[in-house]
């Protein structure tokens, strides 16, 4: 039975938000009534489950998000994408632009949502491919590879933030673990996957495509943008301070930490949201300050960049909400019992669950936040389990073939111009394409710990 809730819960969920339009963030809490009352939780408690879930999730999230945000924008507005964006050109070569686009992307997309940063590297894209005239679709695959792996594997990057708090893993081992196979995956599912799809659809690959819907965008001379050194700093400086502390972690003993000021303050200043918080400032300088700009102006920048991320945030707590009611009902208790004879991997258990979810409901956040309120029961006091490793796990199911019901492949087909199956053919074959060898590496690794 608490099966069949929630596939008529997922199933109202897409009635909800496909055909009457509803918005995201209202349709899930409506369902997520829906759910509780279906599977039997005293009405008394089914409002403080979805205001615990709501506000557990944005409690922790909330601040990140908006420094990562201010971060992104400072980096965008000051021309900094720009110029990490053509430095890689340079380095690589016009005959290896595919290399010099998915690094770029990778780079960017680690302090950028992924809408945030897919708006922000398409002009950039288009300007490259002008001048090397090809068609933009050449680089399109290796851009959006390097954004997904960032949006799936790398905090600070909210996706595996939220999943890490959700699950309750150390945020610095998910970065760790997250760059080992991130890295593979993008360089295979980019500039590898992209000759296959050229020969696969090779029409798609001499379209000019049309970017005038994204209105005058902004470019930069050589004389505006910032060095490449301090805007390559400024983009991956939280992850810097994260992965600093992580590797501090396996030479440092608690005891040692206590006693020393200096390594407390370190460690300090690699927690999440003070590495964003402290990143961000420095963004402020490096990217504003330095750079002949005023406050007012700046503040500007950053309100425009939290004003861009309300909607998300509500879907995210929307999320969060639905997974607490799928806990405190017992669905996920129910689940954990069902498979608790059988032996099944706990990452692919994730990886299943997140894909599953994602396919039907189209959104990867909704899909992993929902994901974990499944998953929590079945890996609660089993000291065994990585909590990274399913973390990434989780991330990387959601990731999964992005179609019809997907905002961003709409968004990828009218940009560059593609056919639904010519879009089929590349953005969802590439998702596809980065789940799946996030799996096998995330199994690798897991082999080997």
């Amino acid at each position: 039975m608490p099966l069949l809730i929630i596939a008529i819960g997922v199933a109202a969920l897409l009635l909800l938000t496909i055909r009457f339009k509803l918005n995201t963030f209202v349709s899930l809490i409506i369902v997520s009534i829906g759910v509780a009352i279906a599977s039997g939780m005293p009405l008394h408690k089914i409002i403080g489950a979805i205001e615990g879930g709501f506000g557990g999730t944005l409690g922790h999230i909330g601040l990140i998000f908006g420094f990562g945000v201010m971060l992104g924008r400072l980096l965008a507005e000051a021309g900094g994408a720009q110029r990490i964006a053509l430095t890689m050109l340079h380095v690589f070569g016009k005959k290896h632009m595919e290399w010099a686009v998915v690094c770029s992307a990778f780079i960017v997309g680690i302090a950028l949502f992924f809408e945030v940063g897919l708006i922000l590297l398409i002009p950039i894209i288009f300007a490259i491919a002008r001048e090397a005239k090809v068609s933009p679709m050449m680089l399109c695959v290796p851009m959006l590879s390097g954004l997904l792996v960032a949006h799936c594997f790398l905090p600070p990057h909210p996706g595996p933030t939220v999943i890490a708090k959700e699950y309750g893993a150390d945020v610095g081992m998910v970065l760790l673990y997250g760059m080992i196979v991130g890295i593979p995956t993008f360089l295979l599912s980019g500039p590898v996957l992209n000759r296959f799809c050229r020969k696969l659809v090779p029409a798609a690959f001499e379209k000019a495509g049309d970017i005038s819907a994204l209105g005058a965008t902004k470019t930069f001379t050589d004389a505006e943008m910032p060095s490449f050194g301090i805007s390559f700093i400024t983009a991956m400086l939280p992850v810097i301070l994260m992965a600093l502390v992580t590797i501090l972690e396996f030479f440092i003993t608690p005891e040692m930490r206590d006693q020393s000021m200096f390594l407390e303050t370190v460690f300090f200043l690699g927690n999440s949201t003070t590495a964003m918080l402290v990143s961000m400032l420095f963004a402020l300088y490096t990217m504003g300050y330095a750079r002949g700009k005023h406050m007012d102006e700046l503040m500007k920048t950053c309100g425009a960049g939290i004003a861009g991320i309300a909607g998300l945030l509500l879907i995210i707590g929307g999320g969060g909400a639905f997974k607490q009611v799928l806990i405190d009902s017992g669905a996920g208790a129910y689940i954990a019992d069902l498979v608790s004879g059988e032996r099944i991997n706990p990452i692919i258990l994730a990886w299943a669950i997140a894909s599953l979810l994602r396919i039907c409901l189209g959104s990867a956040t909704v899909a992993a936040i929902s994901t974990a309120g499944l998953v929590i029961p079945m890996i609660s006091g089993n000291p065994e389990v990585n909590l990274a490793l399913i973390t990434l796990a989780t991330g990387a199911g959601s990731s999964i073939c992005s179609h019809v019901n997907d905002a961003s492949f709409w968004m990828i087909k009218e940009f560059f111009g593609l056919t639904t199956k010519e879009t089929l053919c590349t953005w969802t074959l590439m998702s596809t394409v980065v789940s799946i060898l996030g799996l096998v590496f995330l199994l690798l690794v897991d082999m080997v710990l």
